[in-house]
């Protein structure tokens, strides 16, 4: 794979008094939804590490929007990547996604198991990576209370604590909000309620309302990085397209990376 830009598809929704920024001398990196996909998530941190080495005297910074597990095969090595930490000189914030709710969901209430272990979920895939065996009939009590107590058993302490502890709903530097899914339009950022900012969908997707910051986030697939006004979705569906894509900002600069 080479290193690339990717074209984004923007709205024409009118000019802001003044372009957003990232402080000066600064590079953030904001990756968009990995879903299981070591591959690309070091294919991708290939990339950022030459890119930032252009401006071998600027702060550097990754953001990671959430959504590490499920679908893809290899969640259990996309936590282990991230919790060996960025690339050298760079400092790294890692915000959480609902897939990361629904696992927990399912280490403590056996009752998300046929949801999380839908195809649309893909918890099962998560399961396997690491060593267990999705449950056979995901809709029996038995079955899925056996492939919970695998599951705990399984599951290293330092990923537990990545997915209760280390893990942020948000995160704002400059002139951007960083979030897994979204915002509701005007509502304070101090007043949004959890479940907003990592499913939300049409009513974010939608608005044209000035949100104070643009809003960086994942959540909901495009075929392209989709550039607005007031948000910038770089979701492009990496465990099944092959295509994990990076925002990188420096200064009012925004460009795109891919795999």
């Amino acid at each position: 794979m080479v290193f690339g830009f990717v074209r984004a598809r923007r709205a024409q929704q009118g000019s802001a008094a003044a372009p957003p920024r990232v402080p000066d001398r600064h590079l953030v990196y904001a990756v968009g939804d990995i879903h299981g996909r070591a591959d690309l998530l070091d294919a991708m941190l290939e990339r950022i590490a030459a890119d930032a080495a252009r401006r071998p005297d600027s702060a550097r910074y990754i953001v990671y929007l959430g959504d590490y597990v499920d679908r893809g095969p290899d969640s259990a090595l996309v936590i282990e990547r991230l919790l060996a930490g960025p690339p050298p000189g760079f400092g790294a914030v890692h915000l959480k996604g609902n897939h990361e709710v629904a696992l927990l969901d399912f280490l403590n209430d056996v009752r998300i198991g046929p949801t999380w272990f839908a195809d649309t979920i893909g918890g099962g895939m998560t399961l396997a990576s690491y060593g267990v065996l999705p449950p056979a009939d995901p809709n029996d009590a038995d079955h899925l209370a056996a492939a919970q107590a695998h599951f705990r058993a399984a599951l290293p302490p330092a990923h537990r604590a990545f997915l209760t502890k280390d893990l942020r709903t948000h995160v704002t530097i400059g002139d951007y909000l960083f979030v897994h899914a979204g915002i509701r339009p005007g509502v304070p950022l101090a007043e949004q309620r959890e479940d907003d900012l990592l499913w939300i969908r049409r009513d974010f997707l939608n608005s044209t309302a000035d949100h104070g910051k643009v809003v960086v986030h994942g959540h909901t697939i495009a075929p392209e990085p989709e550039q607005r006004a007031n948000r910038i979705g770089i979701d492009t569906g990496a465990y099944a397209t092959g295509r994990l894509t990076c925002l990188a900002l420096e200064g009012t600069e925004q460009r795109f990376l891919s795999t």
